[in-house]
């Protein structure tokens, strides 16, 4: 039995080892175009509808929450279809990878607003800054299983986050622009890079 353990240990370690690797094709720029239209939807939705989003940050917040959770949806559906035709039988493998390099950005996202909305809510104007720093992170944190230039995206975030600190700190107040210009750019560049780096155009979703 010992043996036989020792056996799958290796075998998952293999796996785990050419999962890391391999370019990792689960990302479709269909989808990342989609998500920035999830984001444009957003921001034109609270410009109609939220008068103030300074004085309705909940609003304001909850609103993007959704918003992330459905390209989230989106991404993790596609994500799985695409692994298991192009990775086959390395699809969990590399779909594990994925979530991991982006997952400590996205908890620290979330642990963010939580803690700036209970103990610093006059601060929550940094939040969208922020969070798009944090995106950059994941994205950087990503690069060594996607193609180089998606670099290019991540730097996008990472200066649109301070340019968006810089812009909200002469006026401390929230904007649906301030989020959703800044990712349906992002997102778009995103896109652009897949679809260029897959060679074969292979947008499917």
């Amino acid at each position: 039995m010992r043996d036989l353990d020792k056996a799958l240990a290796d075998i998952v370690t293999i796996r785990s080892q050419i999962a890391a690797g391999t370019a990792f094709r689960g990302y479709g720029p269909a989808t990342m175009a989609a998500t920035g239209a999830v984001a444009l939807i957003t921001a034109v939705l609270q410009f109609w509808l939220l008068g103030d989003p300074t004085s309705e940050p909940l609003d304001f917040f909850i609103g993007w929450f959704i918003a992330a959770v459905l390209s989230g949806l989106i991404i993790g559906i596609e994500m799985r279809a695409r692994s298991r035709r192009h990775h086959s039988g390395l699809a969990d493998a590399m779909i594990y990878q994925a979530v991991e390099h982006f997952l400590p950005a996205g908890v620290a996202g979330v642990l963010l607003a939580v803690v700036m909305w209970k103990f610093a809510a006059e601060t929550l104007w940094l939040l969208p800054g922020l969070w798009q720093i944090l995106v950059s992170l994941g994205i950087f944190a990503s690069v060594r299983s996607l193609p180089r230039t998606v670099a290019l995206a991540g730097a996008w975030y990472f200066v649109s986050g301070f340019a968006v600190v810089v812009h909200a700190s002469q006026t401390h107040t929230l904007s649906p622009w301030t989020m959703g210009l800044p990712f349906v750019i992002g997102q778009s560049v995103m896109a652009a890079i897949l679809y260029v780096a897959s060679g074969d155009h292979d947008v499917e979703v």
